[in-house]
């Protein structure tokens, strides 16, 4: 399979779940449905049939409400069936909204309380540097998480301890839960303060399977610094009508909403 094939099944995935559930987050799991696509299909040194396998490389959605599409990427590539997606969000089920560990393997930390993820992806990168480690720590963000102090700290911590083998993504919507980040707080000159702050960074179309697989190589031997990608993504992405739409922060897709937005994923 493909990442693009992949990434399709991810927002497809995510659309049903989502609207089974008859819960939010589908236009946040769409932006970042290419990042998840090109970490688990090319990116990611993993082993699904030994999800502990200790030389993986950790994997950290710090966007925790955005939890389906890493359900979807790791039942597609091999860590448990695919149908086991249908009971998410029901009662009982371990496919929490947010992200849980609990049972379900592939998944390194719960999270949901935005701003935890690059704090908790540091302290486990100098954990393994301090064990002579070579494995890498991916943590995925979202833009708006970026307005939290507790990320700054971990930041600093990381550019100070020159974790070479922590990789921050931030997914770069542009919108946040009620209204556009610029307006809510903006964080421009974005780029400027990741670097001001001591990290390799670098921005690419968060949609671009090629771009991403670049920037995503990274080598914690060659390099001294923690990386920071910043990928500009548009939320909602692969659905004409939920795309930069603040609104699909928190709507479900049922009825004619859900139907016309499987056919478009058909037909691209």
């Amino acid at each position: 399979m493909t990442s693009s094939e992949l990434a399709l099944k991810i927002r497809k995935h995510a659309l049903e779940m989502t609207h089974l559930g008859q819960s939010s987050h589908v236009a946040s799991i769409l932006s970042m449905a290419d990042i998840l696509a090109v970490l688990y299909g090319q990116v990611l040194e993993k082993r699904p049939k030994e999800p502990k396998w200790p030389k993986r490389d950790r994997f950290i959605l710090s966007k925790g409400h955005a939890g389906a599409g890493v359900y979807a990427a790791l039942a597609e590539t091999g860590y448990f069936p695919p149908e086991d997606l249908k009971n998410y969000y029901s009662n009982g089920s371990k496919f929490s909204g947010h992200i849980s560990h609990i049972g379900i393997p592939g998944v390194e930390l719960s999270t949901g309380s935005l701003g935890h993820g690059l704090s908790v992806g540091a302290g486990m990168a100098f954990a393994a540097r301090l064990d002579s480690k070579k494995h890498r720590h991916f943590v995925l963000m979202s833009d708006g998480e970026c307005d939290e102090g507790s990320n700054w700290e971990a930041i600093l911590f990381a550019s100070h301890h020159k974790l070479s083998n922590l990789i921050a993504i931030i997914d770069y919507n542009k919108i946040q839960s009620l209204d556009t980040v610029g307006k809510t707080l903006n964080l421009e000159p974005f780029v400027d303060k990741w670097r001001a702050f001591g990290w390799n960074t670098t921005e690419v179309d968060g949609h671009d399977h090629e771009a991403l697989v670049q920037g995503l190589e990274i080598d914690p031997v060659k390099n001294i610094q923690p990386s920071c990608i910043i990928a500009h993504t548009t939320k909602g992405k692969g659905v004409s009508f939920m795309e930069n739409s603040v609104l699909w922060h928190y709507r479900s897709p049922q009825g004619e909403e859900y139907e016309n937005a499987m056919n478009e994923l058909n037909q691209s």
